[in-house]
């Protein structure tokens, strides 16, 4: 996986900086995207005021078609729906599944919140069964943080 804590101080120092979320977003995506070959797809979601809807903000890897996901339908509006991170080892085992590569097996979606304010989440994808462990959860949880940060003082 990557170093969390460097990408989180990197945040901070942009954050420092006077960049803004969108600058950190994209930053967060590339890094993790670079550090870590387990995964094929890398993105990040936010989600709309009203809280309904999932708009996909960047992301490295193939093209998906699911650049507005609803709450509640496949694993991202599913994260959102329960206020929990998923670590999901199959994703065929998923009923409700939003399928966007077929080689992808496994998923890990870690929510960006502050408290109980949701901001969207971090989504990754890997072509390996059972990718993610709750280790990779933690440190994508980091990031989620720091970014929530952000965002946070944004809408003050």
């Amino acid at each position: 996986m990557f170093d969390s804590k460097e990408l989180v101080k990197e945040l901070q120092g942009m954050r420092d900086d006077g960049h803004l979320s969108d600058a950190l977003l994209r930053r967060a995506v590339r890094k993790i995207a670079a550090s870590d070959k387990r995964s094929s797809w890398v993105g990040v979601y936010l989600l709309n005021k009203e809280g309904t809807e999932l708009w996909l903000h960047n992301y490295v890897g193939s093209p998906t078609e699911h650049a507005k996901i609803e709450v509640g339908k496949g694993i991202c509006g599913t994260a959102v729906a329960e206020k929990k991170n998923q670590n999901v080892p199959d994703v065929k085992k998923v009923e409700n599944y939003l399928m966007c590569n077929p080689d992808v097996q496994s998923e890990l979606v870690v929510l960006i919140r502050a408290g109980d304010e949701i901001f969207g989440q971090i989504d990754l994808d890997s072509e390996d069964a059972k990718a993610y462990k709750p280790e990779d959860e933690a440190l994508v949880a980091q990031v989620a943080d720091k970014l929530a940060e952000q965002l946070m003082a944004e809408r003050r």
